[in-house]
């Protein structure tokens, strides 16, 4: 299971949007692993950092195609299966993207959660990965399925959970 804590305050705010799974070929192609839901970000000319605090590497997107469930993606100035190989294999992270309506991880760490009763229930301080559903780990130490949210705003999380939830 992969956890997420909240980011350091201080600009730039990266998000892990995906990671560099293996060498393809032998023209420097990279098999990428998306964990972003927006596909935009593998279009050419799309910058990625491999550090979360913007000190590591910048990758540039030349090409891109699908491939199965992931994507092979050629990055400027890599034009080898040698050069490929010395990429490694790091998270690549990139700036947030710009939605109001959707809902970012990055945007839930510190809200506070309020159950359907108006009680709050404690601040968001991680977000675990879970093949059901992302759990929202609050510092009173309760997970909850981010599938129980059912709105948000900013700074304030609404859910609605099952009875006993809060006693376990």
């Amino acid at each position: 299971m992969t956890n997420r804590s909240n980011p350091d305050s201080g600009p730039p705010l990266l998000l892990e949007v995906g990671r560099i799974n293996r060498v393809h070929g032998l023209r420097g192609d990279v098999v990428v692993n998306l964990t972003s839901n927006v596909e935009g970000r593998l279009a050419t000319g799309s910058t990625f950092n491999t550090d979360a605090e913007a000190h590591g590497r910048t990758l540039v997107v030349g090409s891109s195609r699908r491939h199965q469930d992931r994507w092979l993606v050629r990055f400027e100035g890599v034009a080898s299966r040698e050069a490929a190989d010395a990429l490694g294999r790091p998270n690549l992270y990139a700036e947030p993207v710009d939605d109001p309506g959707a809902m970012w991880i990055h945007q839930l760490f510190g809200s506070v959660v309020v159950d359907d009763s108006g009680v709050e229930r404690g601040r968001v301080v991680e977000v675990h990965d879970n093949p059901a559903s992302e759990l929202l780990q609050l510092d009173t130490g309760h997970l909850v399925p981010i599938d129980f949210v059912t709105s948000t705003e900013p700074d304030r999380i609404t859910v609605s959970v099952p009875d006993g939830l809060w006693d376990l």
